[in-house]
């Protein structure tokens, strides 16, 4: 049987893009969700999804000068509270610029690792540790101190040690090795 060159022409390209992108099955298969206009998937680690998120790309350049990619592409499993470039604008003019300079990495690494917790924590984890303490649980960052989780409804809010909330805007954002929340403000350590 002869096949007309559309339909020749049409497998190549089909078989192309296929190698280039993930296939649509992948893809509904993985449960994407879309962070910064870019889908997330589940078979990525945090620092192979997060570069793709134009909502990230000031926590992604943090994350490089404090030099934590590798311990961000390890096996984990981390819970990562993602403040956005929005959040990080909410900061004090200059705040951003002053901890990308390379002597104030130890500053860095303290604010970034305070967004980290050790475990994949669902938003279901997280709620249901609040309720289960009467609508708020403590949780031990990576940097070794607590973040307060808040629970109201379905709506989650993250408590800084010097008072600040944060809302997760997008939840169970899951990786390879962790989960990611995105929230609202960034998190800060006393």
């Amino acid at each position: 049987m002869k096949y007309p060159r559309i339909v020749f022409a049409t497998f190549a390209a089909a078989l192309a893009l296929g190698a280039a992108a993930p296939s649509f099955a992948q893809m509904m298969k993985e449960q994407t969700v879309t962070v910064g206009g870019a889908p997330m998937y589940p078979s990525k680690n945090i620092i192979q999804n997060a570069v793709n998120s134009k909502d990230h790309t000031t926590l992604v350049a943090a994350v490089k000068a404090a030099g934590l990619v590798d311990t961000l592409q390890g096996p984990g499993p981390f819970t990562v509270f993602a403040p956005t470039n929005a959040a990080f604008a909410k900061l004090p003019k200059g705040t951003v610029e002053s901890l990308l300079r390379p002597e104030m990495k130890e500053n860095l690494v303290a604010v970034l690792t305070y967004h980290v917790v050790p475990g994949r924590l669902s938003a279901k984890d997280l709620m249901d540790a609040a309720k289960n303490n009467g609508g708020r649980a403590k949780l031990k960052t990576v940097e070794g101190e607590e973040l307060t989780v808040e629970a109201k409804a379905n709506t989650l809010t993250i408590w800084d040690a010097k008072g600040g909330a944060s809302k997760v805007t997008i939840q169970n954002v899951f990786q390879s090795n962790g989960v990611i929340h995105v929230v609202d403000s960034v998190l800060l350590p006393s």
